[in-house]
């Protein structure tokens, strides 16, 4: 129940996870997986979540990456809700995250939440050039043919809130993929300022919907 979008000579995959497939490469993207959020705002002294949102994101990136067998993975930044998060992985979640990085080309784009390289294996980039596209964590209105996350975008149908992937002819915006994170509606000014006035938003569930871009 994906949809399928020409987007610079490439056709890619929204998927209603918010990982986007290019099968072309072979590569699954996913942004702002923020593993390790409850254990952060628990250190910080916050609101006390259960601490089972590692487990869940990695089940759906695991159920992805079966589906798609995409030989590469991206992920486009704030992958770990802070570089604490990341070093407080339990084994198990370190173990699982192995057997999906094993025998995979595993890019971790830096974000704003975890900005410096952690030692969990693959390559650390402030952004990937894959031609014809660029991958980054936050949108660059001086660019086209880019690729970034961020902003977790959710639009409303009917009643409901949901992430979405937004576009235009410049850019492609994906949902946060992690299960505890949040959103910004996509009316907000801060997606209006990097998104054209005839984006679309395509909305993430049991299957992509797509809508004009909420203004």
């Amino acid at each position: 129940m994906h949809h399928a979008l020409f987007f610079h000579g490439q056709t890619l995959h929204l998927l209603p996870s918010g990982a986007l497939h290019w099968p072309a490469r072979k590569t699954l993207t996913v942004s702002d997986l923020h593993l390790g959020k409850s254990e952060r705002l628990a250190r910080r002294g916050g609101a006390l979540l259960p601490p089972y949102e590692t487990q869940a994101t990695l089940e759906k990136l695991d159920r992805d990456l079966d589906v798609t067998g995409a030989e590469a993975v991206i992920c486009l930044g704030d992958s770990f809700d802070d570089l604490s998060a990341a070093d407080s992985l339990d084994d198990g979640a370190r173990l699982w995250l192995a057997r999906l990085m094993a025998g995979r080309d595993w890019t971790w784009i830096t974000g704003n939440h975890d900005p410096g390289p952690i030692d969990i294996g693959g390559s650390h980039r402030a952004a990937l050039a894959l031609a014809p596209f660029t991958f980054r964590h936050i949108a660059d209105p001086q660019h086209v043919a880019e690729i970034s996350g961020h902003y977790h975008p959710k639009a409303r149908l009917a009643g409901r809130a949901r992430p979405c992937f937004l576009a235009d002819a410049a850019r492609l915006i994906l949902p946060a993929y992690g299960v505890y994170t949040g959103g910004l509606r996509a009316e907000d000014p801060a997606l209006a300022a990097v998104m054209a006035r005839d984006a679309l938003a395509f909305l993430t569930g049991s299957r992509v919907l797509a809508i004009p871009m909420p203004r």
